[in-house]
């Protein structure tokens, strides 16, 4: 007769190590799906090294029962077993840093009212070790009536203790049923006064501390945390993460590019002419290849992420941006999305996760695609090469380089004025950012490659399968219906999207915009760089040097105030549906989706007009 696996799961603060136990405990075996009806990661993965089966749920981190973000409302719901379509878990993993045993203690006593079976599992615990601190587990276990065990998540033996807590938890539960806990249940707690008292009852009872000292992770506080120092050295890292995620992937990315079109060629070359032919051409490997060529950059940055979170120093940049960010309404959780939109703005939508206040959450998603993503430059560079002289602005700056950064200032003040907007019609977070400052520590390379797994098979699901659709439908709108025998233009001139770029043209004429690029911008709605090929394919340039031809085309065709008003629609236009459909999931709203598209196409079309009208006026 087989064992029923058992239901633990992980509940801890932020930062406690908890995500690192999971990994442990799990393995690569881990599966990340959503909460139903949210858009809360949900992590669940067969426990290894156990006797019995037990399965693991790593829950979103909460100081307390009461809560106040989406992510603790979940946690809080999934223990209560108030989450619907989602089982109550059999056993609680009370995880709580060693070193700071005080702040924990809070959620594990009012774990310990609702009367559901637990373990505690004090991480951490070497590094509780060399600080001095000493706690009696088993003066700890009889205090709180729950089994209490020493774990450090970072080795890997460091969790054979835990596994044979749930092993003899497994055995002890085993056919019970965990039960739904009412609210009123859940309410029926100490008062915060009382709760206090006896955990400080508790730590003086089983806890021995060394008197406070002035430790090297004190002084490297004092300078990662100086007003001026720390913005510095914070600007600092940045520049290496930017430098990063442009450098280091460019040869990365070029193989793939290189790979999927030398595929291409192959399949041209080798297959008759026929619809067969264009559609896994120009359809499916180019659909599958325009996404894969940004994994790389997306894992740079994700690894920068894992590095800077799992070291404790992204906390501390938080804090140092919060006072600045929160002039336009954000706060400094929302530092780290709108950095990741840098680069791509998929994650960093998908970053705004850990932002608690759901209305900070939102702006943040609205903003996060007025930061300037590396699919922007390719079009910036053609543009900016083509009508901007290659010369010296007082000797020192490059004129097209200025044009480049002026993009980039455009982008970031934009997004900080429409957060200011945005804000205006709610209050102001009714509390200061409180976050706990974890101690420094070296990452773990374990939980690192297991995050870059996760992410990355994350990316790639959520938004290849996207992209991968749409490009195949724009495919078919560029490839359809056929010219006639006769045609003496281009064959998307005869297609679905040379119909409707005819169409566009009126719309887009008080930007003078033309027809030819009205058809571009519809290709580039899976990506902004096919904008690029599409303008070559209009205009009918090709060869190995198409885009030197192509700017001398555009550059002939065009104007400076055509140009200029080109470049101010692609500072603002959502034009990438991959970013409309994260949206979409990431907010669970058509509404916010809807308005999310409409005031980036109408910032988009005002600013296009006036740059083209007032520099058609200037130049006159």
């Amino acid at each position: 007769m087989s064992t029923q696996a058992l239901r633990f799961a992980l509940v801890g603060n932020p930062n406690c190590g908890k995500t690192s136990i999971f990994n442990r405990l799990t393995g690569a075996r881990a599966k990340v799906a959503n909460y139903p009806g949210v858009t809360v990661e949900r992590r669940t993965g067969p426990v290894s090294g156990t006797s019995t089966p037990a399965n693991l749920v790593d829950l979103p981190g909460t100081y307390s029962l009461h809560v106040s973000s989406l992510d603790e409302k979940v946690a809080r719901d999934i223990i209560l077993g108030q989450m619907a379509g989602e089982a109550p878990p059999d056993v609680l993993i009370a995880v709580v840093d060693a070193t700071n045993l005080r702040l924990g203690l809070r959620l594990v006593l009012e774990l310990e009212k609702l009367g559901r079976p637990m373990i505690l599992a004090l991480n951490q615990a070497d590094a509780a070790e060399r600080r001095g601190i000493k706690i009696d587990t088993e003066g700890l276990a009889e205090a709180i009536g729950i089994p209490v065990v020493e774990t450090v998540a970072i080795r890997r033996h460091g969790l054979k203790a835990l596994r044979e807590a749930i092993d003899q938890a497994s055995t002890r539960y085993q056919g019970t049923q965990a039960e739904v806990i009412s609210d009123a249940g859940a309410s029926r707690k100490e008062s915060v006064e009382s709760l206090y008292q006896r955990i400080e009852q508790i730590t003086a009872a089983h806890v021995i501390a060394p008197p406070d000292k002035i430790t090297w992770q004190d002084k490297l506080d004092r300078f990662v945390m100086h007003p001026i120092a720390g913005l510095i050295a914070l600007f600092m890292v940045l520049l290496l993460i930017f430098q990063a995620v442009f450098a280091w992937a460019a040869p990365i990315m070029d193989l793939i590019d290189g790979s999927f079109g030398t595929l291409s060629e192959w399949v041209a070359a080798t297959l008759p002419d026929g619809i067969l032919k264009d559609f896994l051409a120009d359809g499916l490997i180019a659909g599958v290849g325009g996404v894969l060529v940004f994994l790389p950059q997306i894992i740079i940055l994700f690894f920068f992420i894992l590095l800077l979170e799992d070291s404790g120093y992204l906390t501390r940049a938080a804090f140092l941006l919060d006072r600045p960010m929160r002039g336009v309404g954000l706060s400094g959780r929302s530092f780290i999305p709108l950095l990741s939109s840098f680069a791509c703005a998929v994650p960093g939508i998908m970053a705004t996760r850990t932002v608690p206040d759901p209305r900070e959450r939102i702006i943040a998603i609205m903003v996060a695609p007025l930061m300037t993503c590396s699919a922007r430059l390719p079009v910036y560079t053609l543009i900016i090469a083509a009508f901007i002289p290659d010369q010296k602005v007082w000797g020192i700056f490059n004129l097209q380089g200025l044009t480049l950064f002026a993009l980039y200032i455009a982008g970031i003040v934009s997004a900080a004025l429409a957060a200011w907007l945005l804000r205006l019609r709610h209050t102001r977070e009714e509390f200061p950012l409180l976050l706990e400052l974890p101690a420094f520590r070296w990452p773990s390379p374990y939980h690192l490659l297991i995050g870059l797994r996760e992410r990355t098979w994350v990316f790639l699901r959520r938004v290849g399968t996207i992209i991968l659709a749409l490009s195949i439908v724009l495919w078919a709108l560029s490839s359809f219906p056929a010219p006639p025998a006769d045609a003496t233009g281009a064959a998307i001139e005869y297609s679905f999207a040379g119909q409707l770029g005819r169409l566009m043209q009126p719309l887009f004429e008080p930007m003078g915009f033309t027809w030819q690029m009205c058809i571009a911008l519809i290709p580039a709605m899976a990506a902004r760089e096919v904008a690029i090929s599409a303008l070559a394919t209009v205009y009918a340039v090709g060869g190995e040097t198409f885009e030197q031809a192509l700017g001398q085309t555009l550059g002939q065709s065009w104007g400076l105030p055509v140009a200029l008003a080109y470049l101010a629609w692609f500072v603002y236009a959502p034009q990438c549906l991959a970013t409309i459909a994260v949206v979409r999931r990431e907010t669970n709203s058509r509404s916010a989706t809807a308005f999310f598209t409409f005031y980036l196409f109408a910032l988009a079309y005002v600013a296009a007009v006036i740059t083209y009208q007032v520099s058609s006026w200037l130049l006159s």
